[in-house]
């Protein structure tokens, strides 16, 4: 209670719901990631009293990992990588006048995945986190294919299987350009130096939503009308669809459990999430064409790993993504060692920053209600407005990666690349999820031959490795099942 009655003094009040409205603003920006944000403001927080600095960064995490969702789902334009799969649902959702109602199954998931975490960071962390040392690079090639299974998934009546695979084959080959991680080598660079530490996400993220849906809208000579009553009537009170909860709680467990696990991230949550949400939907043929149940499963799974990543990072000194990494260098400038004198010693700091990401989740619920259906009627702006505005946010999202005009370049490279596959009948979820989840996997099954002595078995040893396989399994046998069906319903009627 000591460390709870320090969340509720003001400065500690003003401090998160500053810092959770600063990174809304920057998930909501593409190009402008939480690790950018916390990494830069790490050194501002030296001056600080310790307690607020860190819960000025942990309310950037939090707010930015939701503020993805936004641009995802108006804009078709995520906003984090995390945000990809919200996207893929969202957008069609808010195309058809469905935006407040995409907007708010956003926010109140992004909460449920983020309290969930940050009370299990409470909670167990030591106690995860021994469990979390048993996951090594062969568990992490598993996991990466595990997310690459939901290739098979986005199997439907526009795309066919074979396409769909060499769409994701295509994304692991765009992946594996740079520096070999092993070797050293430089693979496919051309002699390019931009291209030496590889193909940079979020150009291509950018160009493959957002500067490719806006090369569609600027040649379409009509355009298709958005639900203006919809938008009118969500603007009032818009009730969620129900049965959302059970896949905020998938997405939530899921996006925890694959934070605490050393090295991995958000993005191969939401993925992961998304996948587990078709499979076990009764509306499976509306994925892909703005079902709600994606949106929950796919944003409680990137909030999901707000929490757990900071499981191993406190208790043993082992970032569990990027954003973690720049928040243990600010524990570390205070003084602060991660490790297990950060719940003893220095619990009066420890404690209440964590007690302070319940609020910050907070924070950004109440921000993403009270805006949402106000948000939801930028789905109303003209093409004609929409595609300059848009096109230049983009480019200079892209510059403010690297301040690299490379990166502009790429961008439109993959905005015209993506457009030539779409109009061939390509997946392009299929060529993002081979691009994400390309160099994780890649990694993974380097480090685990080295290990293992080139012996294969290395990725069947251990139990959570026996485990995943049979989650593998389930995921593929189910789609693969329904394609041959079709196929020998197709085989029949042709006799």
């Amino acid at each position: 209670m000591e460390y709870l009655s320090e969340v509720f003094t003001l400065p500690a009040i003003l401090t998160i719901v500053l810092g959770t409205f600063a990174g809304v603003v920057v998930g909501g920006m593409p190009g402008l990631t939480a690790t950018m944000a916390v990494g830069l403001l790490v050194p501002f927080t030296y001056t600080m009293d310790p307690t607020l600095g860190l819960m000025l960064l942990g309310g950037i995490y939090c707010g930015a990992m939701y503020g993805g969702s936004i641009p995802a789902i108006l804009l078709n334009t995520p906003g984090t990588p995390a945000a990809v799969a919200t996207a893929i649902e969202g957008y069609p959702m808010a195309r058809r006048g469905e935006g407040s109602v995409a907007l708010k199954t956003s926010v109140i998931a992004s909460f449920m995945g983020g309290t969930f975490s940050v009370a299990i960071l409470l909670m167990f962390a030591p106690l995860l986190a021994r469990q979390a040392l048993e996951f090594g690079p062969a568990e992490t090639f598993l996991l990466a294919l595990m997310g690459l299974a939901g290739i098979v998934s986005i199997v439907d009546e526009n795309t066919s299987l074979l396409k769909a695979l060499l769409s994701g084959f295509l994304g692991m080959i765009i992946a594996v350009v740079g520096t070999d991680n092993m070797s050293g080598g430089l693979r496919y660079t051309f002699g390019l130096t931009d291209l030496i530490d590889g193909i940079n996400f979020m150009p291509a993220l950018i160009g493959l939503f957002s500067m490719l849906q806006m090369l569609e809208l600027a040649g379409q000579r009509e355009h298709a009308p958005i639900d203006t009553s919809a938008i009118g009537g969500s603007q009032k009170r818009a009730k969620l669809p129900k049965g959302l909860g059970k896949y905020m709680a998938l997405g939530s467990g899921t996006g925890t459990v694959i934070g605490i696990l050393p090295g991995e991230g958000a993005t191969i949550a939401a993925f992961i999430s998304y996948n587990f949400a078709k499979q076990i939907s009764k509306a499976k043929h509306m994925f892909g064409k703005g079902n709600p149940e994606g949106v929950a499963a796919a944003e409680a799974g990137n909030n999901g790993c707000v929490g757990g990543s900071l499981v191993p990072t406190l208790t043993l000194g082992i970032p569990g993504n990027s954003v973690a990494a720049a928040l243990m260098g600010a524990f570390i400038i205070h003084g602060m060692i991660p490790g297990p004198e950060l719940f003893t010693v220095h619990a009066d700091r420890t404690y209440p920053f964590i007690l302070s990401m319940f609020g910050a989740n907070f924070t950004f619920l109440i921000i993403g209600l009270a805006f949402a259906p106000y948000l939801a009627r930028i789905a109303l702006i003209p093409p004609s407005v929409m595609v300059p505005i848009v096109s230049a946010f983009a480019v200079l999202g892209c510059y403010a990666l690297n301040q690299s005009v490379f990166d502009i370049y790429l961008m439109i490279a993959f905005a015209t690349f993506g457009l030539l596959l779409k109009k061939l009948g390509y997946s392009l979820e299929g060529l993002i999820l081979g691009l994400i989840l390309g160099p994780i996997a890649e990694n993974g099954f380097s480090q685990g031959m080295i290990i293992g002595k080139g012996s294969p078995t290395i990725f069947f040893h251990s139990e959570i490795a026996k485990v995943m396989w049979v989650i593998i399994i389930a995921l593929l046998v189910p789609p693969l099942l329904s394609i041959a069906r079709k196929w020998h319903a197709s085989w029949r009627a042709a006799q």
